[in-house]
């Protein structure tokens, strides 16, 4: 299981289509179609929009519009089907993260928190999607996609998490398959969905995990008696660091998008 997404060569993509390109946003007061602004909220394509405005189906500061060149500004309030629309262009990065890093955006005290390393992806504000501690490395998703990142992070959805742990001792089979088992943290039941060791390596594991709580890796081991050196996340909901080295970032493909939205990508 683990070995696949182990095997990380952190080659740079040279694909320049399959990475994307970045993303420009527009002042408060500019106009532009409406359709334009649809398609940038995610909702379809820009034709596909217009058969929405025709359809009287877009409403534009509580006034249905069915005139479809209309113009409006990105500060306008835009409903479709009771949901209000995003202005901006939505943006999907996936970043390597490196060790030293803190997901959280508030902290006062960091020196150094990984919007600093994706400052130049876009104009766009974007977000971490989940966490991961200070300490611990790997695939990260930030974007300004609310309902996508509610959706990947909401427990009922049970998308995939896989680290690769670093343990400053050999781990017996009998603590594997106690963790493979399940038991009581301070916070409630815990097991991992699979575990193994990496290429037979008793102080490195692969786990695999559908929890969210903090640090949860790092205490499942703690429990146990060990501790993990170093931990990196190489998989999370179909999404790898494959030819991303540490510290950079790629744009997620359309592909990648439509599925992580359809839920086949976990």
């Amino acid at each position: 299981m683990a070995e696949r997404h182990f095997r990380d060569k952190r080659k740079a993509n040279k694909n320049k289509e399959e990475l994307g390109g970045k993303t420009q946003s527009s002042s408060p007061k500019e106009e532009i179609r409406l359709n334009k602004f649809i398609a940038n909220a995610g909702v379809c394509s820009r034709r596909e929009a217009d058969k929405l405005i025709a359809e009287g189906l877009i409403q534009v500061n509580d006034e249905v519009i069915i005139s479809v060149g209309t113009k409006v500004k990105l500060s306008d309030k835009v409903v479709y089907e009771g949901r209000e629309l995003n202005a901006e262009k939505l943006v999907y990065v996936l970043l390597n993260k490196p060790k030293n890093f803190v997901t959280t955006l508030s902290d006062p005290h960091a020196t150094h928190k990984v919007i600093d390393l994706v400052k130049h992806a876009c104009t766009e504000r974007i977000y971490p999607v989940g966490r991961l501690d200070k300490m611990t490395t790997g695939v990260l998703l930030l974007t300004n996609d609310g309902d996508l990142a509610k959706q990947l992070t909401h427990p009922s959805h049970e998308h995939r998490k896989i680290y690769h742990a670093f343990l400053d001792k050999e781990i017996t089979q009998e603590d594997l398959d106690k963790i493979a088992e399940g038991f009581e943290l301070e916070d409630g039941f815990i097991k991992s969905d699979k575990i193994s060791l990496v290429q037979g390596n008793a102080m490195e594991v692969g786990i695999e995990i559908h929890s969210g709580k903090n640090r949860i890796v790092r205490r499942i081991f703690a429990h146990l008696g060990y501790e993990v050196v170093k931990l990196d996340r190489v998989y999370f909901s179909g999404l790898t660091k494959k030819d991303v080295p540490r510290g950079k970032w790629r744009m997620l493909t359309k592909k990648e998008v439509t599925f992580l939205k359809a839920g086949i990508m976990k």
